[in-house]
């Protein structure tokens, strides 16, 4: 039995869709390989960009507060109590953000303050009252008992922010100025930076988290990118955090701005994997859509061609054919598509005529004379 051999229609069109569509195919995923990265590194930086503003802001609303502590150091005068309890108040009430605003004498007893709160009592054993004899101080600190005799705040843990400034009379330290910030006000800041995307974390200097989604709060967070930003390390990664879901997460690995004194706080910012890659994945999707309507309008156009330049071959067959059986079968038509069928034409033409030559010749007389 013969074997059915392809036709050139079929080797020329399956030929040319294979190179076609190996070659989209390997430039397709080479591209949309490409196209996944760079999603990934945009991701990425606009985190980055967004973790680093968002702790500059902090940490210079945290630095303005400050210096109001250090410059209302210098303008109040601890000899004159009545005067510094009135500029006292009057700075409580322009300032929301003060839990409690006081002055203390050397010996740590509070001679005045917001309110009246705590005067009297003696502040000798906080950090914020210690450090702040030398010099203007801040601290992140988390002394619920203090806090509790000097605010006379319901028990239980309270974090606060507590900043000071040496007061100085005569050349000489008289006292100490104390500013303890409401903490609500520090995370008001920090979720009015975060969006609807994108979370914030903020992380104390021992890893737990300070501020974050409501199942993290007041635990400590033991991931990578955790334990790199309590080392100082600034990363981004895509990791799993304790809810089971991916994450683009960038290290900011300290909040702090000019001579502020550091509150061991670092900065988390993340974006759900699926959300940020959104746009990128509609993006390859499309081009996929383009690449298939792309090679399947070629291999059409692929098709014509083939049978363009295979007709003039058929024709041809079937009139060297038709010759075989019969030379008078007519004169072929001509073919002037393209240089080599009319060169194959042209020699079909040739041969007919000698074979129509040769038939019409009279046989040779073969036999002798009588």
């Amino acid at each position: 039995m013969t074997r059915r051999r392809w036709s050139l229609q079929t080797a020329v069109f399956l030929g040319g869709a294979t190179l076609i569509v190996v070659t989209a195919l390997a430039a397709a995923v080479l591209y949309s390989a490409s196209l996944q990265r760079r999603g990934e590194e945009l991701a990425i930086e606009q985190l980055r960009t967004r973790g680093e503003l968002s702790a500059s802001l902090l940490a210079r609303q945290m630095y303005s507060m400050w210096i109001d502590v250090s410059r209302l150091a210098a303008v109040i005068d601890p000899a004159d109590i009545p005067e510094a309890r009135r500029q006292i108040q009057f700075v409580s009430q322009l300032e929301q953000r003060y839990a409690w605003l006081g002055i203390a004498d050397p010996g740590g007893k509070v001679i005045a303050s917001k309110d009246g709160m705590a005067e009297g009592r003696s502040v000798a054993d906080l950090r914020w009252f210690r450090q702040g004899l030398g010099a203007p101080t801040a601290v992140d600190d988390h002394e619920s008992e203090a806090l509790e005799r000097l605010l006379q705040t319901a028990s239980g843990p309270y974090r606060f922010i507590a900043m000071s400034a040496p007061l100085m009379h005569d050349g000489a330290p008289a006292g100490v100025i104390g500013a303890q910030i409401d903490w609500k006000w520090v995370i008001e800041s920090v979720a009015a930076l975060a969006s609807r995307n994108i979370d914030l974390v903020l992380l104390s200097r021992d890893g737990i988290v300070l501020f974050g989604a409501p199942d993290l709060v007041g635990k400590p967070l033991t991931i990578g990118s955790a334990q790199a930003a309590s080392r100082g390390a600034s990363v981004a990664l895509i990791e799993r955090w304790p809810d089971g879901k991916d994450y683009f997460t960038v290290t900011i690995p300290t909040v702090g701005y000019a001579d502020l004194p550091s509150f061991g706080w670092s900065l988390l910012i993340r974006q759900d994997a699926v959300a940020a890659m959104a746009p990128t994945r509609e993006l390859v999707r499309s081009f996929w859509f383009n690449v298939a309507g792309g090679v399947f309008s070629i291999l059409v156009l692929l098709n014509f061609a083939a049978q363009w330049v295979v007709t003039p071959l058929r024709r041809l067959a079937h009139a060297a054919e038709a010759m075989v059986k019969d030379p008078f079968s007519g004169m072929l038509a001509r073919e002037t598509r393209y240089d080599e069928a009319t060169r194959l034409r042209d020699a079909l033409v040739r041969l007919q005529s000698k074979l129509m030559g040769k038939v019409r010749s009279p046989p040779e007389d073969s036999g002798s004379g009588i």
